[in-house]
């Protein structure tokens, strides 16, 4: 029974003096200990980064197995972090935390070996560390590895944040650095080490992501890929990310959508495509924004927006039931039902009804005084359908909590959209609203190249005012001409829904790395 070592060069055993003054000056006690036991270590002739360890079971492998590996006693190797450490004379427990669970292993000098145990003294908590022995229950009934074999996998020269909780009101409230979002979202690693619950919203992202996947391949669409780096941004109004390549000596800009290089793969030929990638947007942020961004794009040839609606509430029912037991679920404090099918109400009907305002016989002179009351622009520039717009996304929008498809928006909102039979003014459009959040976005996809060319051309007059209205895409138009068929085109925003079906708080709570300001400071406080 030992303590699994690897053989280092002579010259590898110490720091330098020199490097050593430099470290302390900007360490503080913690670290400078930390150092010192790594350097023990090597001087034993241990490596404390090793190359690999052969494991023979993860945690909850180990817990799903138990019975028959307590009662078998059959040996066992498993893995991971240091998260609790206790020592009593010749004895020591501790926990350690793989990926998904935490487990107890027991030490004893007697099995290691009074070497070898001097040598485990120099652990800490955060170090990772391999286990060999078997499973066993302790009086306390608590599963445990009896240790007869470690090797010291990391050796952590930083300490793990401790975490300080209280209870209030029979509830844990944390007050630690890990208590604060910004800290937490800066230094994720640390997040995911010391709080159990983050990680497992990144599990339940992970699995509804690939359910989306599946569901869709399932249905016939093929995963495509469109550039990341394109000529000229188009497909959303948005303020796109400008690069430079310097061999074609030419402008990029980062894809705010993938839908022009979708619409031109449906003219090739390919019926039934999807992308699930990221977008980029020079934008603002907040609860729901991020400058990059999950991004779902579905287009289907010979299809309308209300097939979209359809596949819409397949979709995010199968992404529901990934990490619900069935179609009712709370936000918060509020209970979604996504029990389809999901209401409908045209958008002039959302006004009226939850804004008591009937736009459809309203003079242009009392339709504009409605806009100011509210706070916004109404100027001769902007048209009567963005006007309608507008109000709806002031006042009605907010008050969508249970699944609704709000359907036939102005013509003025998209040129990329087919008008509504009988009424011109009006598009084959809908959105998808869930907890007054716009979740998804869909049309009947225009294919006529010439009244294309129109509504582009249109909209780039507005350019110099408005810099998020995107150039004329020349190649797309070229694309349309050789004949693109009847298609519905759909979009989800997947961050958004996933910050929905986890019930968090915002889109840097299911995103890794948010991006955010910089800190003041480089170094962390301890």
């Amino acid at each position: 029974m030992e303590i699994w070592i690897h053989s280092l060069k002579p010259t590898s055993i110490n720091s330098s003096h020199k490097e050593k003054n430099i470290l302390q000056e900007s360490l503080n006690d913690q670290m400078i200990v930390r150092r010192e036991k790594l350097d023990k270590l090597r001087a034993l002739g241990i490596d404390p980064f090793p190359h690999k360890f052969e494991r023979s079971h993860v945690i909850p492998d180990l817990k799903q197995g138990k019975e028959r590996l307590v009662a078998e006693k059959l040996v066992i190797r498993t893995a991971g972090r240091i998260l609790t450490l206790r020592r009593q004379g010749k004895t020591s427990f501790a926990h350690i935390l793989d990926f998904e669970d935490r487990i107890q292993i027991y030490v004893r000098q007697d099995q290691l070996g009074e070497k070898n145990y001097e040598t485990f003294k120099l652990l800490d908590i955060g170090d990772i560390i391999g286990v060999g022995g078997y499973l066993f229950y302790t009086h306390s009934q608590e599963l445990t590895v009896h240790v007869n074999e470690l090797q010291i996998l990391a050796k952590a020269l930083r300490p793990l944040p401790v975490v300080k909780e209280k209870e209030v009101d029979g509830k844990k409230v944390y007050f630690d650095q890990l208590a604060d979002t910004d800290f937490r979202y800066r230094h994720r690693y640390l997040d995911l080490i010391v709080n159990p619950e983050v990680r497992q919203v990144f599990v339940k992202r992970t699995r509804i992501i690939h359910a989306i996947r599946q569901f869709l391949n399932n249905q016939g669409f093929y995963e495509v890929e469109t550039p990341m780096l394109q000529p000229l941004y188009g497909g959303a109004f948005a303020r796109p990310f400008k690069t430079h390549h310097h061999a074609l000596n030419m402008p990029l800009y980062l894809k705010v959508s993938p839908e022009l290089y979708l619409k031109r793969l449906i003219v090739g030929g390919l019926e039934k495509v999807y992308e699930l990638n990221k977008n980029f947007r020079n934008e603002g942020i907040d609860r729901t924004h991020n400058p990059e961004f999950s991004m779902l794009e579905v287009y289907q040839a010979y299809a309308t927006f209300e097939d979209m609606m359809k596949l819409t509430e397949q979709l995010i029912g199968v992404a529901a039931g990934m990490v619900h037991a069935g179609n009712r679920f709370n936000y918060q404090d509020q209970s979604i039902d996504l029990n389809p099918p999901w209401r409908r109400l045209t958008l002039i009907e959302a006004l009226k009804e939850y804004a008591g305002i009937d736009v459809e016989g309203m003079s242009e002179t009392e339709l504009r005084k409605r806009v100011q009351v509210h706070g916004l622009e109404a100027g001769p520039a902007i048209s009567r359908g963005l006007l309608i717009n507008n109000l709806f996304e002031e006042i009605v929008e907010a008050k969508l909590i249970q699944p609704t498809f709000i359907t036939h928006y102005p013509r003025e909102t998209t040129p990329l959209c087919k008008s509504t039979l009988g009424q011109p003014e009006l598009i084959d459009r809908f959105e998808l609203f869930i907890q007054g959040w716009e979740i998804a976005n869909a049309y009947s996809e225009l294919n006529d190249p010439i009244l294309q060319r129109t509504l582009f051309e249109e909209q780039a007059k507005h350019r110099e005012i408005e810099g998020e209205v995107p150039p004329v895409d020349e190649d797309f138009l070229r694309a349309v001409e050789y004949g693109m068929p009847p298609t519905g085109g759909l979009g989800i925003g997947i961050d958004r829904l996933i910050i929905l079906l986890t019930n968090q708080q915002s889109i840097r709570d299911i995103v890794f790395f948010p991006h955010m300001k910089p800190e003041s400071s480089a170094v962390l406080s301890e």
